[in-house]
């Protein structure tokens, strides 16, 4: 056998949300495809090639492992629960059914790859790297942390704001089926539900060059998933967890994007470059000290985000964070037009996904405004007495 089949429970749930929020990494695709177009060296289609094979060599069928005498009894279990949630993706969810998530692979490291991501320094808008395949992309991912921060480096001396996140998973986009890695396969079963919606609905809709579509269409199948999974019977305890964390989620993420918001308004203002530089370090100021009063009075002090807000935080992480969550009231609002029908909602997703993309936003920004309105215009409940 080529790993001892066990892996150690993750140290708490502190940063497992950031990490599904800012670091995914979509397709490994676009590093294999013309690096050269990337304006990267060859080394870099090199050591993607070589990641992913590894990754491939590495894994194992589930059911195998599960009956091997050498499996820790903690790795079985959670390669049972993987295989319903596997199912059920399938069966209830409408999503692919594949080789996807039916392999474990142990990669001996704490995440599968590293994504880079580089602003200007007195800019929001993302470095693109773009690629035949996967379209145009906001990082570059590596298999090696050593890479990924030599990347950073070669950026930082350009003048960049820079952002290195570890990935725990990324999708192929059916090109190869995704196994089940060591770098998530002990979370806990919401966060597991998560990550395997998550990446199966990168395989049934993709749009090239647009990757706040992509991963807001994927949160907002995921949230739906996970919801329904934990509304079965016996999971009651834990639905009522995933609403706690998912409201601080989005606590977290309109926090972070309210503040990009900030630093984009200073950015494109008259102001000298000199003084959008103090402004940029106040409004960072800032940021962490509303996250303080929010996680003191509205979190009843629980510090998961703490260490998140504790590193050197500057426009590449923020904009990480912001590539992901901006399409989600829309994507939501349709699902909810379409009377929670997954496969409804798929097949209008479908139509939206194939506009140009100004009219892809639109569709979703009037779908979320009309949900509102209908909001509004619902007579308050009465209370309970």
């Amino acid at each position: 056998m080529k790993n001892k089949h066990f892996v150690a429970s993750p140290g708490g749930d502190m940063l497992r949300g950031v990490q599904r929020i800012a670091g995914r990494g979509v397709s490994v695709l676009a590093a294999l495809a013309c690096a050269a177009c990337a304006g990267v060296g060859p080394g870099y289609y090199w050591q993607a090639m070589s990641g992913q094979i590894d990754v491939m060599w590495r894994a194992e069928d589930v059911q195998s492992i599960e009956r091997s005498h050498a499996t820790h009894s903690d790795l079985r279990d959670r390669l049972v629960l993987a295989e319903h949630l596997r199912a059920y993706a399938t069966s209830e969810l409408g999503l692919p059914d594949n080789g996807s998530y039916r392999r474990y692979a142990d990669l001996q490291r704490p995440y599968v790859a590293w994504n880079v991501f580089a602003t200007p320094a007195l800019s929001m808008q993302p470095h693109e790297w773009c690629l035949p395949v996967a379209g145009c992309v906001s990082y570059l991912g590596f298999f090696s942390e050593a890479d990924a921060r030599a990347k950073a480096d070669e950026l930082r001396r350009q003048g960049m704001d820079v952002y290195v996140g570890g990935v725990p998973a990324y999708s192929t986009l059916g090109w190869f089926d995704d196994p089940l890695l060591n770098t998530f396969i002990n979370w806990p079963e919401p966060e597991l539900a998560r990550l395997i919606f998550h990446e199966l609905s990168h395989q049934l809709l993709y749009v090239k060059n647009d990757t706040e579509f992509n991963e807001s269409f994927a949160a907002t199948v995921e949230e739906a998933g996970v919801r329904r999974w934990l509304s079965q019977p016996g999971r009651e305890s834990m639905l009522a967890q995933f609403e706690a964390s998912q409201r601080r989620r989005d606590d977290f993420a309109a926090l972070v994007l309210d503040y990009r918001k900030k630093l984009a308004a200073l950015y494109g203002s008259a102001a000298s470059d000199e003084d959008k530089a103090r402004g940029k370090h106040d409004l960072i100021a800032q940021l962490g000290a509303t996250y303080a009063r929010i996680r003191d009075e509205r979190w009843g002090g629980f510090a998961g985000y703490d260490r998140w807000f504790a590193q050197d935080i500057n426009n590449a992480t923020l904009a990480s964070i912001g590539l992901y969550r901006g399409l989600v009231p829309g994507f939501s609002a349709v699902l909810a037009e379409e009377g929670a029908d997954l496969g409804r909602f798929y097949a209008r997703v479908k139509k939206i996904a194939a506009m140009p993309e100004p009219d892809r936003r639109t569709a979703l920004v009037q779908a979320q405004h009309a949900q509102a309105a209908r909001n509004a215009a619902q007579p308050p409940r009465a209370p309970n007495l």
